[in-house]
């Protein structure tokens, strides 16, 4: 279980970093979005590992991952979608966006439906974790992770 947790890191790692070079990121914050896409994929993978859902899953990857990417954007001086995009694409349900429109285009309305609530499902916890991340105000933030 740990070694699969570590090829997952490494390979989240590895994809956010590459989208954060595509999301032109600046390069001082490469490693600081591929580390947050990476944790935020594990969030994900732990949680599916004890038997969640992958739309729970999403919703609390999520939110840790917009946690850490507001927390990260003051400390680098940088703005919050400098890790919140490029953290949030292992998450994104692509595969099922794919079947969703496969399905559609094959005439095959039953697996269209269920392939596509999914993915809807998926989307929309993501969009609700990185919400309620947000709403969340800086001033309560800064009280639990203040330095002493």
């Amino acid at each position: 279980m740990i070694l699969t947790i570590i090829i997952q890191f490494v390979v989240a790692m590895i994809a956010t970093g590459a989208f954060a070079i595509i999301f032109n990121a600046p390069k001082s914050e490469w490693i600081p979005a591929a580390f947050t896409g990476a944790v935020g994929w594990i969030v994900f993978f732990v949680m599916k590992e004890f038997g969640n859902s992958n739309m729970f899953s999403c919703l609390i990857a999520t939110f840790f991952l917009t946690l850490i990417s507001r927390m990260l954007a003051p400390l680098r001086k940088c703005p919050v979608t400098v890790f919140l995009l490029p953290g949030i694409f292992p998450l994104v349900p692509g595969a099922g966006i794919y079947y969703t429109s496969y399905y559609f285009i094959m005439n095959d309305p039953k697996e269209f439906w269920a392939r596509g609530l999914d993915t809807f499902q998926e989307a929309g916890a993501i969009a609700l974790g990185i919400i309620f991340a947000l709403a969340i105000p800086k001033s309560l933030l800064k009280k639990v992770f203040r330095k002493n």
